[in-house]
């Protein structure tokens, strides 16, 4: 359904280092990077995650990375990746928004939530019977 997503982000390196680090056990590596901004995908190429600090062409003046913060969730293989990704962004300077647990709503989710450099809510997630 979603072919990629964008996030403009304040410092480049610093978030592609926690990138690099809570993404991997997600299946997700950096697949192509510039001098400010860098693709993360599976092998198969999408769907995929830009960061970058390069200002989008459709952006107006009064934008601002973080501004307004998004949620983005990831699939995860199993309970061991929602783990590795929730301990691997706090060690690379994320913050905790839900550590890793049983989400129990309309379906039942294992997740866990940290705020990536500039606010945004990343969730790495995977759906239980």
């Amino acid at each position: 359904m979603i072919n990629h997503l964008g996030l403009v982000v304040s410092d480049f390196i610093r978030s592609t280092t926690l990138y690099d680090a809570c993404l991997a056990p997600l299946g997700f590596h950096r697949l192509e990077t510039d001098l400010d901004w860098a693709i993360y995908a599976p092998a198969s190429g999408e769907p995929f995650l830009w960061i970058g600090s390069e200002i989008p062409s459709y952006w107006e003046p009064h934008h601002e990375a973080g501004r307004t913060p998004l949620h983005i969730a990831f699939n995860a293989p199993d309970r061991a990746a929602v783990d590795a990704f929730y301990v691997a962004a706090l060690t690379h300077g994320a913050e905790d928004n839900g550590s890793p647990g049983p989400r129990v709503s309309w379906a039942n989710f294992y997740s866990a939530y940290i705020l990536d450099l500039d606010g945004n809510n990343i969730e790495a997630t995977i759906r239980e019977p």
